[in-house]
């Protein structure tokens, strides 16, 4: 449901796709499931409990990932009126730092993890179980973002996102500068 739930996750997805295709998304969203897998396995082996505990790499994290979605704001608000894909000028990098750094910047999902993963690691679970756990869920957040990539991607949705370009980046750029905002002040 996490994964599922709209946000600049989502947002960074069409993104990528609109400006790549398909395969430039697909890599994005297996990117973005490996910054999940990290907070996940991170969470599984009870490291992210330190994170919880301390406030200062709670905040680093935070600013850091703020930071970040001011960046992808800004990219998105400058972006041409008009849509031109160029998928030979778009950097498969980019897209995988895009796509890690999203999820990996995002403290939040430590949290989230710690507070799932305490339901059901015990002290006698093992370390194939929680590496299994933490596959899972990177698993699952790759796959949806693959399913979102590819629904996206499709020709009748790609044509009517380049008709809309300017809104679409306008309407992208304004909901990440409203997430760093909630994640700074909250």
């Amino acid at each position: 449901m996490g994964a599922a739930s709209p946000g600049p996750s989502l947002a960074v997805m069409v993104d990528q796709t609109m400006k790549g295709g398909r395969q430039h998304g697909i890599y994005t969203a297996l990117a973005h499931g490996a910054g999940v897998g990290c907070y996940a396995l991170l969470a599984a082996l009870g490291l992210a409990l330190a994170l919880q505990q301390s406030p200062v790499v709670f905040d680093v994290l935070r600013w850091l990932g703020a930071a970040f979605l001011l960046y992808l704001a800004y990219k998105a608000l400058t972006a041409p009126t008009e849509f031109v894909r160029e998928e030979s000028d778009v950097s498969v990098r980019e897209g995988v730092l895009t796509g890690f750094l999203t999820a990996f910047l995002n403290p939040k999902l430590a949290i989230f993890f710690l507070a799932v993963y305490t339901q059901f690691i015990t002290e006698d679970s093992t370390l194939w179980q929680k590496l299994g756990m933490a596959a899972v869920s990177m698993g699952v957040d790759a796959l949806w973002y693959v399913v979102v990539v590819v629904m996206v991607s499709h020709p009748a949705v790609i044509d009517r996102l380049e008709h809309s370009a300017s809104v679409v980046n306008k309407v992208f750029g304004v909901l990440l500068i409203v997430v760093a905002a909630r994640v700074l002040l909250g």
